[in-house]
């Protein structure tokens, strides 16, 4: 049984990137675990992949989530 009912959440003029299927949707088409959004518009989401590799390399260089043990 899929967990929370496994109805995809989302609305009608929310668009989403699928990553399973690899296209843009808009509202509730695949589930949440495969979708990165919403975003505003279809070419927001168009390029899902792009803002998280780009929000990545900035989470990455952020000392403020530096993991590294201190120097005494």
């Amino acid at each position: 049984m899929p967990l929370f009912g496994g109805k995809p959440t989302g609305k009608p003029g929310e668009w989403f990137y699928c990553i399973k299927h690899q296209k843009v949707e808009e509202g509730p088409e695949c589930p949440a675990k495969d979708r990165l959004g919403p975003y505003a518009t279809p070419a927001e989401a168009g390029h899902a992949l792009e803002t998280a590799a780009e929000r990545n390399r900035e989470w990455q260089n952020d000392p403020r989530w530096d993991d590294k043990p201190k120097q005494p």
